[in-house]
């Protein structure tokens, strides 16, 4: 590394003065435009250095975060100009803005309208592709109803179908069932129905396999009163699907269905 034993010919400030044109009513000292200061070699500091600038209103300041930078004037500074993005009813100096107000605000309007409008269209088609992904698809939907033909199952027999994943029990129920069914107390049922609100056709019983107590399924053509029977922890139901005894506290469901003929059912 070189140590130059006199390196005062290297320091020289160099400063370019600008007028800011203010008249203050005294005779200003207008520097040349450049003016080249021969500064002696007294240390590289920053107040070794702004004690050999010419005298004038001229602060310094040091320190870790400052720097040594002074600015004489400050013309050099360029105003923006916006006119790329003002709208051309608007940048004539001779024409009030006034004028142009109502035409500037239905652009204003209309554009905020028409964005409006395609959004609301763009929200309503992503909301309704949503749902739709969430419908059932086909074969689900085929299996939303079973058609079951009656002419197959004989008079006091009970048939189990399978239907949306859970057992249904048909059942054609005898003369004699009926009418032991319709003479029960209503007011000795826990579950309170009469068999007439339970059955649309009184020869045909249409409940779902699932006991009511914790979901097990049912025998059919057993139990104390010739019903249902669910061994798992006792409970009776009768031929109309009733709860007549143990822990279930409801009556076997009844799914919603219709007879289209006299020989056919559809349950769902």
């Amino acid at each position: 590394m070189l140590k130059p034993t006199n390196i005062s010919t290297y320091l020289k400030g160099v400063s370019q003065v600008v007028s800011n044109q203010v008249n203050t009513g005294k005779q200003i000292a207008i520097l040349p435009t450049k003016t080249v200061v021969q500064i002696p070699f007294a240390g590289t500091s920053p107040v070794a250095l702004s004690k050999a600038l010419p005298n004038g209103n001229v602060n310094i300041t040091s320190g870790p975060a400052a720097t040594s930078q002074v600015r004489w004037a400050h013309t050099d500074i360029t105003v923006p100009d916006w006119s790329n993005y003002r709208r051309d009813s608007v940048k004539s100096p001779d024409v009030k803005s006034s004028g142009t107000e109502d035409s500037r605000k239905n652009f204003s309007y209309l554009m905020a309208g028409a964005l409006g409008v395609t959004s609301a269209y763009a929200t309503k088609s992503v909301v309704t592709q949503f749902v739709s992904s969430m419908s059932a698809t086909a074969d689900v939907l085929a299996l939303a109803k079973i058609e079951i033909k009656l002419s197959d199952i004989p008079a006091g027999k009970s048939v189990t179908f399978k239907w949306r994943g859970k057992p249904l029990f048909i059942r054609h129920r005898t003369d004699a069932e009926i009418q032991a069914e319709q003479s029960v107390p209503v007011s000795s049922l826990r579950d309170p129905q009469h068999d007439n609100e339970r059955v649309k056709d009184p020869k045909w019983l249409v409940v779902l396999g699932v006991c009511t107590h914790l979901g097990c399924v049912p025998i059919n053509n057993a139990g104390d009163f010739g019903g249902y029977y669910c061994p798992c922890h006792g409970s009776h139901y009768d031929a109309s699907g009733r709860i007549r005894k143990g822990p279930a506290p409801l009556n076997l469901e009844v799914p919603e269905y219709s007879f289209p003929s006299d020989d056919l059912l559809i349950v769902g």
